[in-house]
């Protein structure tokens, strides 16, 4: 699912500390950066919440 960045989704996820990137789940593999489902993680590596960016959700993601 792609989202938009709005001033409020920023606020929010600093706020409620959310985690949505590849890092924070429980399928993300970090010796080899791979997912253990065989999703691609490029476009889930958050690196910039700016207002204006997309955020792309994975539909797999199990929080560690």
């Amino acid at each position: 699912m792609h989202s938009p960045v709005d001033a409020r989704f920023v606020e929010e996820v600093r706020k409620y500390r959310l985690r949505f990137s590849c890092p924070d789940c429980a399928h993300f593999q970090p010796e080899t950066r791979t997912c253990s489902n065989g999703y691609p993680v490029e476009p889930h590596l958050i690196t910039d919440l700016a207002p204006g960016s997309v955020v792309i959700f994975c539909k797999s993601f199990e929080l560690l």
